[in-house]
């Protein structure tokens, strides 16, 4: 996030797109609540009716995958009508020329035909998020896991810069990460391109600084990202994988090519704080540590980093992630030093990462609220909101670009379209939530929403169970007749092993990221044939 989450409530616009943010991020939700009461303007963005949008001034259901005629036609009304600013423009951005012709001919007249939404919302949300100067874009997964999510964040960045809501309290551009600490295990190189920092694996100096501070020798060329190490390890050219906290024969799209992938691995690793769906497959079990048995910092959406401190030990012969990575290490033969704990590990990290660099635990122990990167040397303060000076490296480039349609749109055999998503009630493959009577009792098993119109069409009733298939695998699910999809849409959350959604779910991945298409797949819902009786 460009600004930090308790500037929130002091917006005067915000831009939610493809975030069901009150189920997926309610603390960040409550803060959108208090921003709303105190008279903020609130327009959703999202094929579904989520309980935000009953609140909103404005919601564009639009059409699953279609968000970049959205933005670009928001695009198309700020240059057409004059409210973007141009000083901003001219000091801190390039590429704006391009940007202007290619949204041209994205009108909001165009757009409606496309994506559904009046023409006029288009126009009416682009000139409040013009014209209000503290005013923020929210989105997440339902904006980056398409084949085309690096051009939907492109257009979203393009209305950030084109308006000079950059670097302003209570604006920017913010995605919301999807787990705890999610942020962190990235900032701590946990990507494939890059070292701790956003230091590039490619840059010969950066991978120098490593090699001397890690003495080793290591690779000059990007990784694998998920999505292809997945379907590397499906086409059997991956001998071994090691999954660390993350269950992904329920959460990778297309997971029957994932299982199939794990079979044929020599050697699987799997290091939990319980058995799941991917542990079956496992030749080595490691029992970590939860969070409340070891010590160590989490770093927040918001870029602060804060201290997580050690309740209770471990049971069993459970440990802490930092001591097992290093006994794996030491018995492949780095020699990995003898760390007396993870503040001398934090310590090292902060000494090979210029934007964490005056963070430390001793910093930390007197900052209960944490401290927001970047905070390069011990005496500075933190960062809660970025750019407030113009971009931090040169100046931020607008980029172009033109819309494509998801990978696998519906046709007679599969006339349906699928998005998923999560519920408040389960926490992603729900490990941990299914464990619980609470969240149980809550939801107990995998449900399809459906619009009335396509249950009476296909003669199914709520409660009713169905089968639902793509081309890639079929599940049963509950219908729920539900006012909050669009007719010829269909959502299911995907927290259920009995009924994973992802086996229905499209692999084909966004062309930067590799992020998999989980938005929109097609789909068909089929009655179940009654038994036959004598």
């Amino acid at each position: 996030m460009t600004n930090a989450i308790d500037e929130i409530r002091d917006s005067e616009m915000m831009f939610v797109i493809g975030s069901n943010t009150t189920e997926a991020h309610p603390i960040i939700a409550m803060e959108m609540k208090r921003a709303r009461q105190r008279g903020a303007k609130l327009v959703v963005a999202d094929p579904r009716e989520i309980w935000l949008a009953e609140m909103a001034d404005i919601h564009m259901q639009l059409k699953p995958g279609t968000d970049v005629w959205l933005l670009q036609a928001m695009a198309h009304v700020i240059i057409t009508e004059g409210l973007y600013d141009q000083d901003f423009i001219d000091k801190h951005t390039e590429g704006f020329d391009a940007v202007q012709a290619k949204v041209a001919s994205y009108t909001p007249e165009e757009a409606e035909k496309v994506t559904g939404v009046p023409a006029e919302d288009i126009r009416t949300a682009a000139r409040w998020y013009a014209e209000t100067k503290h005013a923020g874009i929210y989105y997440t997964l339902g904006i980056t896991e398409h084949t085309h999510g690096t051009d939907n964040v492109y257009c979203l960045a393009n209305l950030v810069l084109m308006t000079g809501h950059l670097g302003v309290r209570a604006a920017g551009m913010n995605p919301l990460r999807g787990q705890n600490n999610v942020q962190g295990a990235n900032d701590a190189g946990a990507t494939p391109i890059y070292y701790p920092g956003y230091q590039k694996v490619t840059d010969d100096d950066v991978r120098q600084k490593f090699e001397a501070a890690w003495n080793a020798e290591l690779s000059p060329h990007d990784g694998l990202n998920l999505n292809v190490m997945m379907k590397e390890m499906a086409a059997g050219r991956m001998k071994a994988v090691y999954v660390m906290g993350e269950d992904i024969v329920i959460s990778e799209p297309n997971v029957s090519k994932v299982e199939k992938g794990l079979n044929s691995c020599e050697f699987v690793v799997c290091q939990e704080i319980f058995h799941n769906e991917t542990t079956r497959f496992a030749d080595v079990v490691l029992p970590g540590a939860c969070f409340a048995e070891k010590d160590g910092v989490f770093t927040n959406s918001d870029r602060r980093v804060q201290r997580v401190r050690k309740a209770v030990d471990p049971p069993g012969s459970a440990r802490p992630d930092w001591q097992i990575l290093c006994d794996v290490a030491r018995a492949a033969g780095y020699a990995m030093p003898h760390y007396p704990g993870p503040k001398e590990i934090f310590a090292e990290y902060a000494s090979l990462t210029p934007k964490i660099a005056g963070i430390s635990y001793e910093r930390l122990e007197d900052n209960v609220q944490g401290l927001q990167w970047p905070c390069p040397d011990p005496n500075h303060p933190g960062t809660p909101t970025l750019h407030s000076d113009g971009p931090l490296i040169g100046k931020a480039p607008f980029q172009a670009v033109d819309y494509r349609p998801s990978a696998e749109l519906p046709d007679n055999d599969y006339p349906l379209v699928l998005s998923t998503g999560r519920t408040l009630y389960h926490y992603n493959s729900a490990t941990q939530t299914r464990r619980d009577a609470g969240p149980v009792a809550k939801q107990r098993q995998n449900f399809i929403e459906m619009h009335r119109g396509d249950a009476k069409r296909l003669g199914v009733s709520h409660g009713e169970i169905v089968n639902v298939a793509s081309r890639r695998g079929m599940i049963q699910a509950e219908v729920w007749v539900s006012p909050r999809v669009r007719r010829g849409c269909v959502w299911m959350p995907m927290h259920f092993a009995e009924q994973r959604a992802n086996l229905l779910t499209n692999d084909a991945g966004d062309a930067v990221t590799g992020t998999g298409e989980y938005k929109v797949c097609a789909v068909r819902v089929e009655k179940i044939a009654e038994p036959v009786t004598a």
